[in-house]
């Protein structure tokens, strides 16, 4: 029977139930450690993960989606393979998005995210993310129970980031639609391809190409102009496509941390004894609560490098294209740092110090806003009611839980949690303003089935949606003799929502005017 240190983390589903079981029995195989049979290591140890994170000359981040079980797509070669690296960038899972970018590249666009979290617009944020909390829980506690994962945390995440986006509030909807039905990074089943037509991003994607194209041409007060038109630190004026694959994956990517975080840290409310009560009494610990959670139970279990140089760890050596896993849930309970690491302690010192959201340059943009809106949304929960309690009909006694998790090797969190909440005494339940759900519930036609206004009366490059003209026959020969390749070029999905004239912007090399016209000559014909 093969012992647990040398299952297979990445594909053993029940492993997901108690991951950090499986950890610390990969610990005490040491603080790095290589399973039999496979060509990847493993780190647990906590100043190992933060020596491997902080080094981004030796260690690349381009493995961090597609993790470390993962081939290669190339043989790596010599003491220095970054070359082989960009030169395959590409190949890798997500290679060109945000999270596993390298160097000046990752330095550029990161410098754009940053923009976004900075305090006062976060303190612009807080107006929405209390209005919003304070409608779900009211609505949930009058009801008496909810189901905290698909009815709370999801839609509050998801519109809080499209809130802060600046995101139309009449695709808001079709957001929530798109998150809920997505699975989940690291999926154990099987990624599904990015460029996929289906895929979120792609959907997601689509939306962005519009909001962007239309706002560097009609540029207004809002933060997608600003997003749009923002030039890099070295002054250049981003690619529109980088803004777009930026926009959908901190969309993406954004919302993921913050929902599994607000279910972990209700487990911890709900089970410790006393945990709600002492909360209650003073609200000011719900911030020590959340660090306390994102060390033990954090959103991300685990992150990936690949070396790129030569190097060492402690004594060590590590070659060029060695795979590496970081725990991030090992290194947080590592008792080489942690006093007592397995244990809940609401005033545990220099808290913050977890990795739960990483270290170095690819620390989580995100961290500050998952801090605001989950410690706002508790903190309703715990105002309005007087006790809160899981559904013991869907997951048994307090000590024999039953509690089924996302399958996936990236994120730690549960695929619902169904909870019996008690009103306060003398809460008032109404809803105090007009529905922000009802307001960002109009949703668009999806972009699969986009129409054209002139379809009755012909095709045109600068009116008809490239959905259209994919879903005819006759027009897809057009395109395909006009730009060979594009109908089964599957990162032609983001653009199905948009005209051939809108997409000359995004690539103008490849749309020239003089192609474009000869389409429009080829499509009037038809």
């Amino acid at each position: 029977m093969t012992e647990l240190a040398d299952r297979d983390y990445f594909t053993d589903h029940e492993i997901l139930v108690d991951p950090y079981a499986y950890f610390e029995a990969v610990r005490g195989k040491g603080a790095i450690y290589q399973p039999p049979g496979k060509d990847y290591l493993m780190v647990m140890g906590f100043e190992e993960t933060l020596e491997i994170m902080r080094n981004t000359d030796d260690y690349s981040a381009i493995i961090g989606l597609q993790g470390a079980s993962a081939p290669l797509p190339f043989t790596p070669q010599g003491p220095d393979i970054t070359d082989a690296i960009e030169g395959h960038r590409l190949d890798f899972h997500g290679g060109d998005l945000l999270v596993n970018l390298d160097g000046h590249a990752h330095v550029q666009l990161r410098a754009l995210v940053n923009r976004l979290f900075t305090p006062s617009r976060l303190k612009a944020n807080e107006e929405f993310i209390q209005a919003y909390s304070d409608e779900l829980v009211r609505d949930a506690v009058a009801n008496g129970r909810v189901e905290l994962v698909r009815k709370i945390a999801t839609p509050f995440v998801t519109l809080v980031i499209a809130d802060l986006l600046g995101i139309p509030a009449e695709d808001r909807q079709r957001f929530m639609e798109i998150i809920e039905n997505a699975p989940p990074p690291g999926n154990l089943d099987g990624e599904l391809d990015l460029d996929a037509a289906d895929h979120p991003f792609v959907i997601m994607g689509g939306y962005f190409a519009q909001y962007v194209a239309d706002r560097r041409a009609n540029p207004q007060d809002d933060i997608l102009s600003e997003l749009s038109n923002a030039l890099y630190p070295d002054g250049t004026l981003p690619d529109q496509m980088d803004i777009v694959k930026l926009g959908m994956f901190m969309f993406g990517a954004g919302q993921d941390t913050s929902a599994k975080l607000l279910g972990n840290a209700m487990r911890y409310i709900v089970d410790q004894p006393g945990l709600q009560d002492r909360l209650r009494a003073d609200p000011s610990l719900v911030p020590a609560l959340i660090e306390e959670v994102l060390r033990l139970e954090g959103s991300t279990k685990q992150t990936a490098r690949l070396a790129r140089k030569d190097t060492r760890i402690g004594d060590r050596e590590i070659r060029a294209g060695t795979k590496i896993m970081l725990s991030l849930a090992g290194a947080n309970r590592d008792p080489r740092r942690w006093d007592d690491p397995q244990a809940f302690q609401l005033d545990r010192p220099k808290i913050k110090e977890h990795v739960a959201f990483g270290r170095g340059a690819h620390t989580c943009a995100g961290a500050p806003l998952a801090r605001v809106e989950v410690r706002i949304i508790l903190e309703k929960l715990l105002k309005f009611t007087s006790n809160i309690d899981l559904d013991e009909a869907r997951h048994g006694p307090r000590g024999a839980r039953k509690l089924d998790f996302e399958p996936s090797f990236i994120i730690r969190g549960l695929s619902e949690l169904h909870l019996k909440l008690t009103p306060a005494d003398g809460v008032d339940l109404a809803v105090k303003a007009p529905s922000i759900i009802q307001k960002s519930a109009t949703a668009p036609v999806a972009l699969e089935h986009a129409t054209s206004a002139t379809q009755g009366a012909g095709y045109s490059t600068a009116d008809t949606k490239l959905a259209v003209l994919l879903k005819d026959p006759a027009a897809r020969e057009v395109l395909d003799r006009h730009f060979p390749g594009i109908t089964s070029d599957k990162r032609i999905g983001m653009a199905k929502s948009m005209t051939l004239r809108s997409i000359q912007k995004f690539a103008p090399g490849q749309f020239t005017n003089e192609a474009l016209d000869a389409t429009d000559a080829d499509l009037a014909a038809l």
